[in-house]
């Protein structure tokens, strides 16, 4: 087999893979329209149509469904035999893609990127940080990071970092205004930033204390779906706000904000990294849990 039909493969399993001419080009490294040159060459050198192409979407068509069955996996294959070189290397060589919630990235990867890529020189990470709800799959991520163990089926977790938890924080300026509040009922009585999803619906301030459980629906003057504008809102005095510790932290210690609620504590969520249970576990990957994983 010549290399540019191994290429013009590999270019049409990455576009069935991905449903996307772009989404192909991004994990192969060339523009979109290269991708579609390959797979265009491939299909008239075989006399074949393998794909259904509109402005929209990209669909298989029958024989391209049968093609990519066969020769998905051989590429599978090709990847983990190259990936086994890296036991010939001092250190592991290639691209990892992770996906991670905004909210919380930085305090999951600025801690380790630093000794991450001093002791593997040869990686390459690209991290992208967004709060939508993303299928790695489908996106050409490698790994993602969530809260929470539930996911789909064919996932496994691997657990990293310490627990986060949600905690309820107002400024002292707010607070000289009147009584910090202890409970979730008295969250009735002050101004709150109401958090917001990606796709804009409210989530509830959730409380637990012993085995008790309680959701809040707070309102406010502002409603916001960035941690960090929730921060700086809460600094301002405008309102109370619910946002992780470790971002609220720092203006904890400073005194430039105040924890509230007392007793009643938002429950601890554990982070995790997954990835497709069927999917080889490069060296890379390795490299990046092993970065990740509590000492």
């Amino acid at each position: 087999m010549r290399a540019t039909d191994l290429s013009e493969l590999a270019a049409f399993d990455a576009v069935a893979r991905h449903r996307s001419f772009r989404r192909a080009g991004v994990e192969r490294g060339v523009t979109p329209s290269a991708i579609s040159h390959a797979v265009s060459s491939l299909e008239a050198r075989i006399g074949v149509r393998l794909l259904n192409r509109t402005t929209r979407s990209v669909s298989l068509t029958d024989a391209g469904a049968m093609l990519f069955a066969l020769a998905s996996p051989a590429f599978g294959e090709i990847g983990a035999a190259l990936d086994a070189l890296n036991q010939f290397r001092d250190t592991p060589f290639g691209k990892v893609r992770i996906n991670a919630p905004n909210s919380i990235a930085p305090f999951v990867f600025g801690p380790v990127m630093g000794p991450l890529m001093a002791q593997n020189p040869k990686l390459e990470v690209e991290i992208v940080a967004t709060d939508r709800l993303v299928d790695i799959v489908a996106e050409g991520f490698d790994a993602g990071i969530r809260l929470g163990e539930s996911l789909r089926d064919g996932m496994t977790a691997v657990k990293i970092g310490p627990p986060l938890r949600l905690i309820v924080v107002g400024s002292p300026a707010y607070l000289a205004e009147r009584p910090a509040p202890k409970t979730p009922a008295e969250l009735r009585h002050h101004a709150c930033i109401r958090n917001l999803y990606p796709s804009g619906a409210p989530y509830p301030w959730t409380f637990a204390r012993g085995t008790r459980t309680v959701e809040v629906e707070p309102s406010g003057p502002l409603a916001l779906d960035d941690h960090e504008l929730m921060i700086a809102a809460a600094l301002s005095g405008v309102a109370l706000a619910y946002v992780w510790d470790v971002r609220a932290r720092p203006h904890l210690d400073s005194g430039r904000l105040v924890e509230c609620m007392g007793a009643w504590r938002a429950p601890a969520e554990a982070l995790y990294l997954y990835y497709p249970a069927r999917k080889h576990l490069s060296a890379g990957l390795r490299a990046v849990i092993a970065a990740l994983r509590p000492a």
